[in-house]
């Protein structure tokens, strides 16, 4: 299809020398010149000559030479209804047939910075999954929050809220705080005050400014093992500073004794109590004790990540250990997943005194959200939608949950994988024989359709098991058994190699 006309400026051309004389020759070099290097492209639209004389203060007979100087070169054509533009001709050939491209010879390869290749091998890392079994975090069908979200927006829009204005705050519009205050207090008992709360970017922002401000360099600091990459990945490439002390995790959650030993005055614990990512066990009440003492003896501060909470199947979610100390704990909570991930509204809870600092590394980051989806999501918390819309998911999610256990448990031979036990969340984890490389598994099932991550990178070095984490969507159960199969015929292949 042939690209849409478009008329453009021609910033390029600058000022022509009227001392040297011969001006027309001279806007025909400066077009030839813009033609050349890009600036202009091949179906462009010049402006009339009346305009461009009238922008370079120049007689219109002067554009009208250089244009038909052009003309007779072939790099201008004229067209009745279009008017003047460069000449389609002049489009390079597609690669492979003949072509390099525009700037092909002249294009030199990229001098990075060691940060920069590291940053770039992260952003392959954290690649979107399609929207596929099992991709995690994708809410599709009655998962996904429906019309109210919809008609909610529209209202608030006719009313003019969160329209486009001034700089917010960067803690957050007021109504949000104050509809988050209240609704992790009855859902999670967490104990705040709306001043106490700044609207993110999602958790992963969250955690950044964590690392911008709990700790300096040469502290040590307690990360679970295994744990989220994308808390792995700040200190690894941004909170370089920080030593990073690996504390290994058992069925009753991390193993606080064995942080002690390693780094007993580490300032910072970075947890995930209420479901530990990736393996879904919450952390005993003996632990979270332990874990607040250590804390309250050596003036260090616990980040608890309470990423999906709100998804436990067997009786009622864990309360926070923010509700258990609120001086020495971050909270961290995210809308994005029980929501839809596009939102990227989550929040920190930060104990009395901290909001200044946490403001002010907001402020150099991105001053603050968007102003209009925090008004949406005010109302959605406050006339009672989000409640609602969390009870009809966990269903949704629950009945998932037990149609892909069967699934496995009925298709997927024991010796090559078996299931994390787990009550809670929107994935679980799928082991895999000592054997298999996952990261193979997970390449050969993307490319027959089938979205899954690799366990074995969320390990420290010399740590690392194989496996899957499957995510939970609402797909319907053919399409589910079929990605089952697939798996299974994957796993068997490489795995029996």
């Amino acid at each position: 299809m042939a690209r849409k006309p478009r008329v453009v400026d021609i910033p390029s051309i600058g000022m022509l020398d009227r001392a040297g004389g011969r001006l027309g020759r001279q806007l025909a070099q400066a077009l030839r010149e813009a033609v050349r290097k890009g600036d202009l492209l091949p179906g462009d639209s010049l402006p009339s000559s009346r305009a461009l004389a009238q922008s370079l203060d120049i007689a219109r007979g002067t554009v009208i030479e250089a244009f038909e100087q052009l003309l007779a070169e072939g790099v201008l054509e004229t067209q009745q209804r279009v008017g003047t533009r460069v000449a389609n001709s002049l489009a390079a050939p597609p690669q492979g047939e003949g072509g390099r491209g525009r700037h092909a010879a002249i294009a030199q390869p990229l001098s990075l910075s060691a940060r920069a290749v590291a940053l770039a091998k992260v952003a392959q890392e954290f690649n979107p999954l399609p929207h596929v079994p099992f991709a995690v975090s994708v809410p599709v069908g009655s998962a996904q929050p429906g019309e109210a979200w919809r008609k909610l927006g529209n209202r608030i829009r006719a009313r003019g809220k969160g329209a486009p204005a001034g700089y917010g705050e960067p803690q957050g519009v007021r109504v949000l705080r104050e509809a988050v205050a209240d609704y992790v207090r009855r859902s999670r008992s967490v104990r705040c005050s709306p001043d106490q709360i700044i609207i993110t970017s999602g958790i992963q922002q969250a955690l950044y400014l964590c690392c911008q401000i709990l700790f300096e360099d040469g502290d040590e600091v307690w990360v679970e093992d295994p744990a989220y990459r994308g808390i792995t990945a700040i200190l690894e490439h941004v909170a370089r500073g920080a030593r990073v002390i690996r504390v290994p995790v058992d069925a009753e959650g991390i193993m606080v004794e064995s942080g002690i030993a390693a780094a007993g005055q580490a300032r910072a614990a970075f947890v995930t109590p209420s479901h530990q990512y990736p393996l879904g066990m919450p952390m005993s009440m003996a632990r979270r004790n332990a874990l607040l003492d250590w804390a309250g003896k050596h003036d260090a501060w616990i980040v608890e990540d309470d990423y999906d909470s709100e998804l436990r199947y067997a009786g009622h979610p864990f309360p926070s250990l923010q509700g258990m100390d609120a001086g020495r704990v971050v909270y961290l909570g995210t809308f994005s997943k029980i929501l839809f991930p596009s939102l990227r509204l989550g929040y920190a809870v930060v104990p009395e005194g901290l909001e200044a600092a946490f403001c002010g590394a907001r402020v150099l980051m991105d001053r603050h959200p968007p102003s209009f989806d925090q008004h949406v999501l005010a109302a959605f918390i406050n006339e009672g939608y989000l409640d609602r819309h969390v009870r009809r998911i966990r269903g949704v999610y629950a009945e998932r949950r037990e149609q892909l256990i069967e699934m496995i448990d009925r298709l997927v031979p024991r010796d090559l994988a078996w299931l994390q036990p787990s009550d809670q969340g929107m994935h679980v984890v799928l082991w895999l024989a000592r054997r298999v490389d996952d990261r193979a598994i997970v390449a050969a099932l993307l490319a027959a359709g089938v979205a899954v991550r690799p366990v074995s990178p969320m390990f420290s070095d010399g740590k690392g098991r194989p496996g899957l984490i499957l995510g939970l969507g609402d797909f319907d159960r053919p399409r589910v058994e079929a990605a089952i199969k697939q798996l299974t015929a994957v796993l068997s292949t490489i795995g029996r190699a």
